[in-house]
């Protein structure tokens, strides 16, 4: 079973940095793409970022470039979101989630198969 991981959630200032990572496990890790949401109470579910396996670089929302990265370790099987410059409107719960066409750069969350369980990122002003 495909089994995703979110962790490296918290509180921080606006201005300030958090790392998220996503261990994954029980897939074959280069047979997938995997994205980055966030969902905020009261909002959809929206793609933060998306890392194809054809990818040179990956995906980026316009509200995030510049200010988040993702990565991966294909070794270790994660995938890393370093946020930088966080806003208040950044608060959210971050998900990861895997999508099963290893080359899709797909927004839509309902391309994604598998979703870890979030984690919580809250920016205080």
């Amino acid at each position: 079973d495909v089994q995703l991981q979110a962790s490296g959630g918290g509180l921080v200032q606006a201005g300030g940095s958090l790392r998220l990572s996503c261990a994954a496990s029980g897939f074959a890790f280069d047979d997938y793409a995997i994205g980055w949401f966030r969902q905020a109470p009261g909002k959809e579910r929206e793609v933060i970022s998306c890392i194809s396996r054809g990818d040179v670089s990956a995906y980026y929302r316009d509200s995030v470039k510049g200010r988040f990265t993702v990565s991966s370790d294909n070794v270790k099987k994660e995938v890393y979101l370093q946020m930088s410059s966080l806003k208040p409107e950044d608060a959210a719960v971050y998900y990861c989630a895997t999508n099963s066409h290893p080359y899709s750069r797909s927004s839509t969350p309902s391309d994604y198969d598998s979703w870890g369980q979030g984690t919580q990122v809250t920016v205080s002003s």
